[in-house]
């Protein structure tokens, strides 16, 4: 990704243009965010993230308008005059600089600040967090246990809590996520008749 953050600031991927919108340069987007009248306000600045060939790596984009049409938010930005432009910069996600203490809401965290916690269960250390998968129904964290990769649902009810100052993050999985379900009480083998 292009850029270079500010001290005190995190990236927050906050959306993806999806097509070009009518004749005027407008975009149709999808969201990545929960508060898109604060981060999408006329004049916001988006880093870029697309291949390397693009015309735009490396530049930023600058908000002029948010519409919404059927329920769809639709972009425009300066510089993006016409649909030949904006088609240029489809599939390109958007980038924010944010200030990590203003951002920080409770109970929510960034992927850098979680990535690398040691997972514990009943006090013991079951494995480290690699990383969190965004999918649309939940968020996943992918702990990295001695056997292989296990996906936590990032729920309060299996994931009770994180801290960051003691380096950990406690879970209560449901029997079988972590180990391999054993039939306590396996049916005897019938004798085979004579």
């Amino acid at each position: 990704m292009s850029g270079t953050k500010r001290p005190g600031t995190t990236q927050l991927r906050v959306g993806r243009l999806l097509k070009a919108h009518g004749l005027k340069g407008a975009l149709k987007l999808e969201l990545y965010t929960d508060d898109p009248a604060k981060r999408f306000v006329p004049g916001a600045t988006f880093s870029l993230q697309v291949p390397k060939e693009s015309e735009w790596h490396g530049k930023t984009l600058e908000l002029a308008e948010l519409r919404w049409y059927n329920g769809h938010p639709v972009a425009f930005f300066e510089g993006v005059a016409d649909r030949t432009v904006a088609e240029t910069l489809v599939k390109a996600i958007l980038w924010i600089d944010a200030d990590v203490a203003a951002e920080q809401e409770p109970d929510a965290w960034y992927d850098h600040q979680l990535v690398g916690l040691r997972a514990v269960r009943d006090g013991v250390e079951v494995g480290e967090l690699v990383r969190v998968e965004h999918l649309p129904a939940q968020d996943l964290l992918v702990v990295k246990t001695p056997e292989r990769e296990v996906m936590v649902p990032f729920v309060s009810a299996i994931v009770p809590s994180v801290d960051l100052e003691a380096g950990t993050v406690t879970l209560t999985p449901p029997t079988g996520l972590f180990e391999d379900l054993v039939d306590p009480d396996p049916e005897p083998e019938a004798p085979t008749p004579e």
